[in-house]
């Protein structure tokens, strides 16, 4: 018989320290870390985050998205202070503003603010970039 290869899963898991977004409600877009799991639709969450703080309360799973990132090792139902002292230790706001999942958030935002104007303006940009890659593409279409 052959060695198994044994892999973990790459599924996010509900854990103590994985940093959640909130998506809707009054917490939009803020993130926070769980700090306890209640039962296996609740968790005790708290966000220490200097530009945008989260108050520790108990949300429904379904009310946050979990993130790839995790604060290792925070003990279950640990201080506030404890929780803010690991999240700058870890450069969970760093972490997240280069992540490609906060970029986009920021992209769709500022897409939302715009007037129909810079919509139209948008548009044809997008247009004349279209035109320039087709036009690059076929120039080395016909060389090949």
């Amino acid at each position: 018989m052959g060695d198994a290869d044994i892999t973990t899963s790459q599924w996010r898991l509900v854990e103590v320290g994985r940093v959640v977004v909130f998506s809707g409600g009054q917490f939009d877009g803020r993130l926070a870390t769980i700090v306890e799991i209640i039962d296996h639709k609740r968790v005790l969450v708290d966000g220490p985050s200097k530009d945008a703080p989260v108050p520790r309360h108990a949300i429904a799973l379904a009310k946050v998205s979990l993130t790839p990132i995790v604060i290792p090792k925070l003990p279950r139902g640990t201080g506030r202070g404890f929780v803010a002292q690991q999240w700058e230790k870890e450069e969970v706001d760093k972490k997240w503003s280069e992540s490609s999942w906060s970029k986009k958030r920021a992209q769709f935002q500022k897409r939302r603010q715009l007037n129909d104007f810079e919509r139209f303006k948008v548009m044809k940009l997008r247009k004349q970039a279209r035109f320039e890659v087709r036009k690059s593409l076929a120039k080395v279409r016909s060389a090949a």
